[in-house]
Parts: structure tokens; C-alpha cells; sequence
């Protein structure tokens, strides 16, 4: 049952999705995907071709061209842009800049969404994005919403961008909060039927066990 489980973890960056998810696919046995690294990779496409990010129909007449393909393995986990390894360039400032209007074109999270759907669709399997639960695959076992307080979701983010300053990063991410829950195509919000845990006053291992006993509870719960 276990290896054929979809697990949706969703919420706001620096709420520890990323560590999380990776780290419940690794205990589990199950593959990963970062649905971010993908709205980033074809960010990233856009701005090495020269597309005005805030032109949604310059942006949405492009977004059929790049091949983006994401590795799914949690301890090695790979996306690339028509074959090139994007990893590193899609964690550059100019891309978290530029991410939230990209995002935000109907036509990339359509174009998306079909690539998404193609790789969980394969079972077995931790998701994490913004819309997960809600939009991309609602009918996942487990459901999990994680938050955290905006100063230690800054602490967070500010350490993986090797040591950035806090405030500044705490007011970008704010500032994303608000363009990611208002936008009209697939807001941030939790599904219904998640599960919310504020991983603030958690360790990381703390965090990705609650998961793991949500999922056992939801295998055991179909086998009954």
C-alpha cells in the first residue's frame, strides 16, 4: 500500500516543504517531486530568452518550447531545461524575483499541471508545492498544509541562500504570500481535508515522523 501512496505537502516557502517531503520519501521508499524547482525552471527559460515576465501573453506564447524534466529521487533530486542542469540557477535572486508573475500565467500552470499529473500518476510518491492538495492531485492518501512563523521561515530561507539578510528575506516572502494566495489560477491555500502542522517549534526529524505516522495511519486505514 505504502509504495503506492501520493503524498500532497503543501504551504508557504520557508515552511520546510522541501526537507520535509524529501525527507519522508527517502524513510519511505517513495519518490519525490518538487513542483517549485518547476515553476523556477521555466522561470528561469523565460528570462535567459529575453521574455518580459510581466507580459502574461508574452510569457504564456512561450511556454510550450522548454522540455523541463524533474529527477524524482529525494537524495538526488535533478530538474533540467531541454536538457540542461538548472538546480543552482533556478535558486538565483533574479528568478525568485520573477517566479511569482510567472507563476501566476494560466498557461503555465496548465502547461505544468499536465507534466505534474504525468509523474504522479506513476504512484508512490511525495509532492510538494502550493496547490498540491487543492488543485494538482486532491485525491491524494495524506494531505499535509505546513507553516511556520514568518521569523522562522525567514531564519530558514535567509540560511539557504547562504546567509542572506533576514529581514529583507522575511519581507520577500511576505510579499509572495500575498501574490501567491490572491492570484486567481490555484491560490495558496490548504485543501481541504489536510492535515496542518506549524513546524516552528519542531526539529526537522520531528516534522518528517508526524508525516510518516499520517501516512501510516492512511495505509492502514485502506487495508481495513
Amino acid at each position: 500500500m505504502t509504495s503506492n501512496v501520493v503524498v500532497a505537502i503543501d504551504g508557504p516557502s520557508g515552511s520546510g516543504k522541501s526537507s520535509t517531503s524529501r525527507g519522508v520519501a527517502s524513510r519511505l521508499g517513495l519518490r519525490y517531486l518538487d513542483t517549485g524547482a518547476m515553476f523556477r525552471a521555466m522561470t528561469w527559460f523565460m528570462l535567459r530568452d529575453g521574455v518580459d515576465v510581466l507580459d502574461a501573453q508574452a510569457v504564456a506564447a512561450r511556454v510550450n518550447a522548454p522540455l523541463i524534466e524533474s529527477g524524482t529521487n529525494p537524495d538526488h533530486p535533478t530538474i533540467s531545461v531541454d536538457g540542461r542542469d538548472v538546480a543552482t540557477a533556478i535558486r538565483e535572486r533574479g528568478v525568485t524575483n520573477a517566479v511569482s508573475p510567472v507563476s501566476a500565467v494560466p498557461e503555465v500552470r496548465a502547461r505544468l499541471l499536465e507534466l505534474q499529473r504525468s509523474v504522479i500518476g506513476e504512484g508512490g510518491i511525495v509532492v510538494e508545492g502550493r496547490d498540491i492538495g487543492s488543485v494538482v492531485w486532491p485525491q491524494a492518501a495524506v494531505k499535509v498544509y505546513l507553516t511556520a512563523d514568518a521569523d522562522a521561515r525567514a531564519t530558514r530561507r535567509a540560511a539557504e541562500e547562504g546567509g542572506s539578510d533576514v529581514t529583507a528575506t522575511q519581507a520577500s516572502l511576505l510579499a509572495r504570500d500575498e501574490i501567491d494566495s490572491g492570484r486567481a489560477t490555484a491560490p495558496l491555500t490548504m485543501a481541504e481535508g489536510a492535515h496542518h502542522i506549524d513546524t516552528t517549534p519542531y526539529t526537522l526529524d520531528e516534522v518528517i515522523s508526524q508525516v510518516v505516522a499520517l501516512v501510516a495511519e492512511a495505509t492502514a486505514a485502506e487495508r481495513a
